[in-house]
């Protein structure tokens, strides 16, 4: 989006809204519980908005339906958190380098003009990347850290979700990642890891030791935190293509696809390999391959966290105890095969994904 500086500031009067009813949503809910051990709806928050526009009037120039998406998205926090125990919800800051606000309804777009109308700011010149079909339902604006905006339009196609497709053991790929290779099939193909971050790492370094010279709170402190922010979206952006191009062709060349499940966030406690495991973002390309699948189709199979995938000889079985690390090949010492430590666990983990689908020998 390409906001005038009068829009721009309604930008960041609906941030900072949106923002504070967030964390005084937050703040009831906490002292709810904790006086009268009572959980507190949103509907309830909801109701309560109108007084506390009474008390701060400038709330008024704000679109309420966003105010009220601030109440939707800390009971989603709460949802979140009760489910996956992914943590308790914090209070927001003016700090954060993302800022966003939702608009439920009310909104107009006009690909014509490449302009969308949003209630209480008007028309704001917009690239419209592509067309829509189906019902427009909630709209975001966000703030990246490098001063850009974005909307993003929830569509409601009307399609359903087509139906699985049948696999068996020759439409199945196994899939191993790792940090050497960023992927590993079961047929024997190498995807590299294309280090994103390692390749920018030593201009990274020199653009922060320039942020943490400058003096806090002046212009130029500004520019140099506004250029290390735009180094990280460039990588952002490189990983992103890398992850999606890759995810969107074998989710295409197979029916099936078997991943083993990760302890990610264990796995960064070893600070010998955290940034390299981080610049992988193993999980980001779980996620876009099970979205691309679910829209194709298509299935994802998964086997358990301590499958011994690395250590079986995916020829006959063999448990070899005694492999370590730094072995990237070994020789099965029962059948005399020999194998590629990563292409023999994308192997295993396509034959245990399988056989607990009954599949195997089909």
């Amino acid at each position: 989006m390409y906001p005038n500086k009068e829009q721009k500031k309604l930008f960041f009067q609906h941030f900072g809204a949106c923002r504070f009813v967030y964390n005084w949503a937050l703040e009831n809910k906490i002292r709810a519980y904790e006086s009268e051990n009572k959980p507190v709806s949103r509907f309830t928050l909801n109701k309560m908005l109108p007084d506390l526009k009474s008390e701060h009037v400038w709330l008024k120039n704000i679109n309420s339906q966003s105010l009220q998406g601030a109440t939707l998205n800390l009971e989603n926090a709460f949802t979140r958190f009760f489910r996956e125990k992914n943590g308790f919800p914090t209070f927001k800051s003016r700090k954060h380098p993302v800022q966003s606000f939702s608009v439920p309804q009310g909104y107009a777009v006009n690909f014509e003009t490449h302009k969308i109308r949003l209630p209480k700011i008007g028309w704001v010149k917009t690239k419209l990347h592509r067309g829509y079909e189906g019902v427009g339902k909630t709209t975001t604006v966000s703030l990246t850290p490098t001063g850009q905006f974005y909307i993003s339009i929830l569509v409601d196609d009307g399609l359903e979700q087509p139906e699985a497709q049948q696999f068996d053991e020759n439409t199945t790929i196994g899939i191993d990642v790792g940090i050497k290779d960023f992927a590993v099939l079961s047929n024997g193909e190498k995807i590299d890891n294309p280090r994103h971050l390692k390749a920018y790492l030593l201009r990274m370094k020199v653009l922060q030791r320039r942020l943490s010279r400058k003096q806090k709170g002046s212009n130029n402190r500004n520019k140099a935190k506004k250029a290390v922010a735009k180094l990280h979206e460039k990588i952002h952006n490189q990983r992103n293509d890398f992850q999606h191009k890759l995810s969107f062709r074998l989710v295409c060349e197979n029916q099936a696809i078997a991943l083993e499940t990760l302890n990610v966030a264990g796995m960064l406690k070893n600070h010998k390999l955290a940034q390299h495991i981080a610049d992988a973002s193993w999980s980001s390309f779980v996620t876009q391959l099970k979205y691309k699948a679910q829209r194709q189709g298509k299935t994802i199979l998964r086997i358990g966290q301590f499958e011994p995938s690395t250590r079986i000889c995916s020829n006959c079985g063999y448990y070899n105890r005694g492999l370590t690390l730094a072995d990237r090949d070994w020789v099965c010492p029962d059948c005399g095969s020999t194998h590629d430590r990563d292409i023999n666990a994308a192997i295993n983990i396509r034959k245990f994904a399988l056989d607990k689908q009954n599949l195997i020998g089909i």
